[in-house]
């Protein structure tokens, strides 16, 4: 495990678009193939959390995603990807992120990001890596869910990002001082290896 920090994507950047395997999650909407695409998203704020099924960083936050999941249901539409090797880290293979959100009860799409473009895309580094865009789907937060890390004494709570959704929300200004998330590095394949 490296100790690896958020590139922190500058506020303000669009929603990059993407088209992915769903693993896990409610069904797809019907007629949409195979892929589940940044194109299906609604109306309401979205927030795409980059995650894995083996990071000690995401297993210690399961617990509140899957309370953000039901607190804020039918107001923001959550997405997880997963971008990690399964060359060197087997456990993030599809049958390991469905595991996982059948574990926490997660209903949000779980999509494999197979070829590592979206994570390149998002600049992402790390998971747990969080993005919280607004309804025009322009980044207005990214960083960490709470002061909270495995082993540490800060209650896992999301106040960073419940701060931020309950302001977007109610159409108030965000935070501007934002903290990087803190994380296991994102495993990226080995040179000229892909699934």
């Amino acid at each position: 495990m490296v100790l690896t920090a958020s590139t922190m994507l500058p506020l303000g950047t669009a929603l990059p678009a993407f088209a992915l395997e769903q693993v896990a999650g409610d069904p797809p909407t019907a007629g949409t193939g195979p892929l589940w695409r940044s194109s299906q998203l609604g109306p309401q704020p979205v927030l795409v959390l980059f995650l894995c099924a083996h990071c000690p960083f995401v297993k210690h936050i399961e617990p509140e995603l899957s309370r953000l999941e039901r607190d804020y249901r039918g107001r923001l539409q959550i997405v997880a990807i997963s971008s990690n090797s399964i060359h060197t880290h087997p456990a993030d293979a599809p049958d390991g992120l469905r595991a996982q959100a059948d574990r926490c009860g997660w209903r949000f799409p779980y999509l494999w990001d197979a070829e590592q473009t979206v994570a390149r895309a998002f600049q992402a580094a790390c998971t747990p890596d969080l993005y919280l865009f607004d309804s025009a789907q322009r980044l207005v937060y990214r960083g960490q869910l709470d002061g909270s890390r495995p082993g540490n004494s800060e209650p896992l709570d999301g106040r960073d990002l419940r701060t931020a959704l309950d302001a977007l929300l109610a159409g108030a200004p965000l935070p501007r001082e934002q903290t990087a998330a803190i994380g296991c590095n994102i495993k990226w394949h080995p040179d000229g290896v892909l699934p």
